[in-house]
């Protein structure tokens, strides 16, 4: 059985390309990463969020979020039992991609792209205030509190911006920034699971990664973590892309399919 993109959906197919091929082309145009750093920074925001939607989900607490200049981001949580650090440890990668699988299903179903970049923002800002600003503060250790600035002021630029698209942009305009928005969030999550799959290989130095934290919890190779949560990216992502493909029936045969016509009498 060949597939092909559905009909219906290939206004919005066209758009995605559209987005994904721009989103490759920053990467290799000259000092043109300034135009996707906004992008970045969303991504580590959901991808902190992540971990911090795990912990809370798991009965554990959130001690601060921050964001840093060079779109790196931490997250310290109470520690719980080795199923929460599981779960924690997992949610940033894959959640990042969760949340541009999302945005991808909404885009499909045609769900009005102001509002779903209203509730981006809402979610922005949300993560900003309560765990990049209230929670550190309350902690107040030295490394939760030198994370604060930047983390505010980029959390609340994202929340605004998010918010001025979608309350002046033209409907156009507004659905390729969500387009954007999510094809940024399913790349670097691909391309960040790369870099620690790489980062987890036993030849690499010993950096501290999500994949790393979960060899410590668990007592598996971070290398193997790596390739599950490789494996479980890739199937959200064609689970997603399924729903942009529809199968196409085999050739129409005439004489076939008219099994009730009559023939011409002489």
């Amino acid at each position: 059985m060949k597939y092909g993109v559905s009909q219906d959906a290939r206004p919005q197919a066209t758009t995605l390309l559209l987005a994904a091929a721009v989103s490759i082309a920053l990467w290799f145009i000259p000092f043109a990463g300034v135009l996707s750093y906004p992008f970045r920074i969303f991504v580590t925001f959901i991808h902190e969020g992540g971990h911090a939607v795990a912990a809370l989900l798991t009965g554990n607490s959130v001690q601060s979020l921050s964001v840093a200049m060079n779109a790196s981001g931490e997250t310290y949580t109470t520690k719980g039992r080795m199923f929460s650090q599981i779960l924690v440890s997992s949610a940033g990668y894959l959640g990042a991609m969760a949340f541009g699988a999302l945005l991808l299903v909404l885009i499909r179903k045609a769900v009005a792209a102001r509002i779903v970049l209203a509730g981006s923002a809402l979610l922005i800002l949300i993560l900003t205030i309560v765990f990049g600003l209230i929670t550190p503060m309350v902690a107040g250790s030295w490394s939760s509190l030198t994370g604060i600035p930047f983390t505010f002021f980029a959390g609340i630029a994202l929340a605004v911006g998010l918010f001025a698209v979608a309350r002046f942009a033209s409907q156009r305009v507004a659905i390729f920034v969500l387009s954007l928005l999510a094809v940024q969030c399913v790349l670097n999550a691909l391309l960040d699971l790369k870099t620690v799959f790489f980062l987890s290989s036993p030849f690499a130095p010993g950096v501290q990664t999500d994949a790393a934290n979960m060899a410590g919890a668990t007592g598996i190779p971070a290398v193997i973590w790596t390739i599950i949560w490789i494996a479980i990216a890739f199937g959200i992502l064609m689970g997603v892309l399924r729903l942009y493909v529809a199968a196409r029936d085999r050739a129409f045969d005439a004489k076939r399919d008219r099994p009730f016509e009559q023939k011409a009498e002489v």
